[in-house]
């Protein structure tokens, strides 16, 4: 079960963050999670979004360079050694994770949301299945 994730490449020059987010939210876009990872000249801005599709068409429309991307969304414990424990299900069965950031952190249950993006989401998703996570599918993300 994967996610969709939009990688949006964005220059490092004042204002690109704020363009983006606010044609996000006239669109009627929500972001729910967002991670931004950036060199001396640029970023590349990963958002997973309720309306992936209407996120896509609005930046292309404006000219930004973005792709969509699959990635995993974990529910895991919001304790010491929750993330250990999704991490030794990865290990186990020799998947590596290529990156990972928080989504969001449900202090009410106790509980996290990761997106990770691995080398073998197949596996990954049978190994922490079996391991006793949730992983949560784009419809959900829509509703938390």
């Amino acid at each position: 079960m994967t996610v969709k994730q939009l990688s949006v490449f964005v220059e490092n020059r004042a204002g690109r963050l704020s363009t983006i987010t606010r044609l996000l939210g006239d669109a009627g876009v929500n972001i729910r999670a967002m991670s931004i990872a950036d060199t001396k000249d640029f970023g590349i801005l990963r958002l997973i979004v309720d309306d992936s599709e209407g996120a896509l068409k609005v930046l292309k429309e404006n000219s930004f360079a973005v792709t969509i991307t699959n990635v995993m969304a974990i529910n895991i414990s919001d304790k010491p050694g929750g993330l250990a424990d999704a991490m030794a299900c990865l290990y186990k069965d020799n998947i590596s994770v290529e990156y990972m950031y928080a989504a969001f952190i449900n202090s009410t249950d106790g509980t996290a949301y990761l997106v990770l993006r691995v080398d073998k989401t197949d596996e990954a998703v049978t190994a922490l299945t079996e391991g006793g996570f949730k992983l949560v599918s784009d419809d959900e993300l829509k509703s938390l």
